[in-house]
Formats: C-alpha cells, sequence, structure tokens
C-alpha cells in the first residue's frame, strides 16, 4: 500500500470530476476528492474551495501529511455562467475567472512543489473545447478555458525538466449537471441591448 499511487481531484463530488475520481480508483489509485461537498465511490474526501488560497494550501498539505505524496492532480471544478458579454456583470465574469483560471493555478502551484521534489507527477487539466472554438453566449467560459490552454500550454514547458507531466483534455458539451443548469446572473437592464 506505501507505494500505491497518489490521485487529487478537484470538484470531485459530481459530474465528470466524480467519474474520474470513481475510474482511478478502480484502477488502483488513492484518490483524494477535493470539494466543498463530500464524495461518494470509495474517494477520501479533502475540504477544498479553489478559490481560498488557505483551502486549496491546507488542502493539498493534509494529502500530503496522510499520503505522503501526490502523483497526479486532475483540475476539473468550475463552473459556466451564460450570457451575452454586455449582460454579465463585471463580478460574474471576475468570479468565472476565480474559479476556472485562479482555481486550477492555485491548485496547480499548491501540487508542483511535492511533485518537483520526487522528480515525478502529472499534471491533468480539464479545459474544454470551448477553449479552442467559442461557444457565443458563453463569452467569459470562453475566456476562461482559452487562458487555462496557454497556461498549461506553458507550463508543460516550464516543468518538463523536472519529471512532471502536463496534460490538457478538451471535452464538448457531456450530459452532466454543469450543463444543464449554468448559471445565469441577474441581468442589469441599464446595459441589455434594445432589439
Amino acid at each position: 500500500m506505501a507505494d500505491r499511487r497518489v490521485a487529487v481531484v478537484t470538484g470531485a463530488s459530481s459530474g465528470i470530476s466524480e467519474a474520474i475520481a470513481g475510474r482511478l480508483t478502480e484502477a488502483g489509485y488513492r484518490v483524494f476528492g477535493a470539494s466543498r461537498r463530500q464524495p461518494g465511490g470509495g474517494v477520501e474526501h479533502i475540504a477544498m474551495d479553489v478559490n481560498d488560497d488557505e483551502s486549496v494550501r491546507a488542502g493539498v498539505a493534509s494529502v500530503l501529511a496522510t499520503a505522503g505524496r501526490i502523483d497526479v492532480l486532475v483540475n476539473n471544478a468550475g463552473y459556466l455562467c451564460a450570457g451575452a458579454v454586455e449582460e454579465i456583470p463585471l463580478a460574474d465574469a471576475k468570479a468565472q475567472f476565480e474559479t476556472n483560471y485562479f482555481g486550477v493555478l492555485r491548485a496547480t502551484l499548491a501540487v508542483l512543489p511535492a511533485m518537483r521534489e520526487r522528480g515525478t507527477g502529472h499534471v491533468i487539466t480539464v479545459s474544454s473545447l470551448a477553449g479552442l472554438v467559442p461557444v457565443p453566449f458563453w463569452d467569459h467560459y470562453n475566456a476562461s478555458k482559452f487562458a487555462v490552454e496557454g497556461l498549461m500550454e506553458t507550463l508543460r514547458h516550464e516543468v518538463r525538466p523536472f519529471g512532471i507531466q502536463v496534460a490538457l483534455v478538451e471535452p464538448g458539451s457531456i450530459k452532466t449537471p454543469f450543463y444543464a443548469k449554468p448559471q445565469v446572473p441577474a441581468m442589469d437592464p441599464a446595459r441589455t441591448r434594445s432589439p
């Protein structure tokens, strides 16, 4: 059991992350589901909010203290705020980036020192086809995923010499609660366009 590979999956309480955590468990990994809610399926829960620096640091430190290593990080916590550019309040646009971009960055920065020390590791980030081909009315989601693409493509070159591999997964629309109920912010009537 001491050499059992360890994975951390963000957003593991639902959707694609829950499925990934389950498959990794079936493949023999010790899986820590990083989320605000308890994941199921034999996944060990660590309370983590990717929007909070201290929460991420504490969550990763907890895994390292418990398991002694992190072999794989799967970044998949995120959400979709739907609406046209002119209709989305700036606060909602910032919130989209806080989770979808800075959440990925926080989790990645938290695991890299331990991976570098061991000379091995995998950072797998679930981006989106919308990070390559924008979807109308998903403006800030598209932009956040374009940013994630650039971040991970750059990181791949920077950490390769340390034995760390970086991969992007770019799914299209998948029938999960994520797409079934996108967050639609309250529109500001002063900012909406006339027909």
